[in-house]
């Protein structure tokens, strides 16, 4: 995968994303990434950023990053993980508003235990990346690249605008052949949608079956 780290954005991309300064809360190495701004912008508190090992420096870490693009703390993984991770989090640092249902939700274990499940289906030859949306398409995990993210988010913006909550699986084909296949799920009283990216190597057929064991795992897992 890919990462965005210039500093000088092209026209047009400044609205696409935020150029964040990061540093590393064990070596204070330094290195601005993109960051998407719909990710920044959609979450209503603090999205966590989860930078893998080789990224920025040798160390995984946590960033966590407000709506404006401020980097309100950082701390050192627990997990490593291979990808970047978006995360939506809960107010950062002990605020005492209550919480929303996406905040609640990322707080349950059960939460912690799909995030687990879907790190580890991630596959470079198979599964590129997993997301988890809302049923109105705000992302609550991803570890899908960049700009394949921001092109899911639309897909499913235009659907939210047509009112189309009615469809509960949806299958996308990208320019260059890799496939979104996303099904929507109810658990704990919870509705999101599960998002799998997969390589050009996969079709369809496989794909959906990936995504239905991946979905009975999940119900598994209550």
């Amino acid at each position: 995968m890919s990462h965005i780290t210039n500093k000088n954005l092209r026209l047009g991309e400044e609205d696409l994303f935020k150029n964040v300064l990061l540093v590393c809360p064990q070596c204070k190495v330094q290195k601005r990434l993109n960051i998407p701004s719909k990710i920044l912008k959609q979450s209503e508190h603090i999205t966590t950023v989860s930078i893998p090992t080789g990224l920025i420096c040798k160390h995984h870490f946590q960033s966590f990053v407000d709506k404006n693009g401020k980097v309100r703390g950082y701390q050192l993984g627990d997990f490593e993980f291979s990808k970047i991770e978006y995360i939506e989090s809960r107010e950062f640092e002990g605020d005492k508003e209550e919480v929303d249902d996406i905040s609640e939700f990322t707080s349950l274990p059960f939460f912690q235990d799909i995030l687990t499940l879907l790190r580890r289906s991630v596959d470079d030859r198979e599964i590129i990346g997993c997301a988890i949306f809302t049923s109105n398409g705000k992302v609550i995990y991803s570890s899908i690249p960049h700009n394949t993210l921001l092109d899911t988010i639309k897909e499913f913006e235009v659907r939210n605008e047509k009112k189309l909550h009615s469809v509960i699986k949806m299958l996308l084909e990208l320019k260059n052949h890799q496939k979104v296949c996303s099904e929507y799920i109810e658990v704990h009283n919870k509705e999101f949608i599960l998002i799998l990216l997969f390589s050009d190597l996969v079709n369809f057929a496989i794909g959906t079956m990936f995504l239905k064991k991946i979905v009975n795992k999940i119900k598994k897992l209550t």
